[in-house]
């Protein structure tokens, strides 16, 4: 990741965290509850904005549909306010041909704000809100995740993904395809249940945090790790080799090989630790 996405990643998470610890008190909290059901191909790309807060947990299923439960809190001065906060926050749905988007829509997108309520007030524009989001969708498709602050959880998809957070603690349970996901701060962790994965690469990063891997025994796989300022990586995978006669592990750096060597996997962690745990080592 490069210096400059860090320091933009950092300061969009401390200006939440702010402007949520400011507005905390004396709000009176709603909550409510929207569900949505889509048609949607086998092999289509599903894209979800999340909210500034809240946790997104997608999996697999065997419908050919998209499935959406949202859970949305808005906080507010009098039940008046929140009356009309609970018009302007919750999700839309764009469906076309091949995609499906669901965006998170409230106070925090001040276009939206001058569409959908022109005279909206401005006392009331940066509130604290939250939505959590539980998806279901068809275990073949591919997957765009943006995310703000809150838990991450993806399971049963076979398909390629593309994930950004800000903050997370995310649990990234790889079936196959291609994954590329990129967070600014937070634990992940990440599965991969069997040596012959059906993927073709992953690129995972974590610029302030922990990254955790559970590899298989006899994992196939072309492997990189590497630690790029602070912190240092705990291996106890038993299968790796040099990538070259020479080279030599160290904390900060693991270029190896396992297996046939045919799966691309690379993961990074700018400040933090990298745990790589063997799943099914002999005891």
């Amino acid at each position: 990741m490069k210096t400059t996405q860090i320091l933009f990643l950092a300061t969009i998470i401390v200006s939440v965290s702010i402007s949520g610890f400011a507005q905390n008190t004396g709000l009176i909290k709603r909550t409510t509850y929207k569900t949505d059901k889509l048609d949607f191909g086998v092999g289509g790309t599903l894209s979800i904005i999340g909210a500034p807060n809240g946790s997104i947990q997608i999996e697999g299923w065997s419908e050919r549909a998209v499935e959406i439960s949202a859970t949305i809190e808005i906080q507010a001065s009098t039940e008046a306010d929140l009356d009309r906060l609970a018009k302007v926050t919750g999700f839309i749905t764009d469906e076309s041909l091949g995609r499906t988007g669901i965006t998170s829509i409230g106070t925090h997108d001040k276009e939206y704000l001058k569409s959908a309520d022109k005279k909206f007030p401005k006392n009331l524009i940066g509130l604290p809100f939250k939505i959590d989001y539980v998806l279901k969708v068809p275990r073949y498709c591919e997957l765009m995740v943006d995310g703000g602050k809150g838990n991450l959880t993806i399971s049963g998809v076979e398909g390629n993904m593309k994930i950004n957070y800000l903050e997370s603690d995310a649990d990234l349970r790889l079936v196959g395809g291609a994954v590329i996901a990129t967070v600014g701060a937070g634990n992940v962790s990440v599965t991969i249940p069997n040596r012959s994965w059906r993927g073709s690469f992953a690129d995972i990063q974590v610029a302030h945090g922990n990254l955790n891997l559970n590899l298989p025994t006899g994992l196939n796989a072309d492997f990189d790790a590497v630690i790029l300022r602070n912190g240092k990586i705990e291996n106890g995978f038993t299968g790796f080799i040099p990538k070259t006669r020479k080279t030599e592990f160290t904390d900060k750096s693991i270029m190896a090989k396992s297996g046939t060597g045919s799966i691309s996997l690379k993961f990074t962690v700018g400040d933090g630790t990298m745990k790589i745990s063997e799943i099914g080592k002999p005891s």
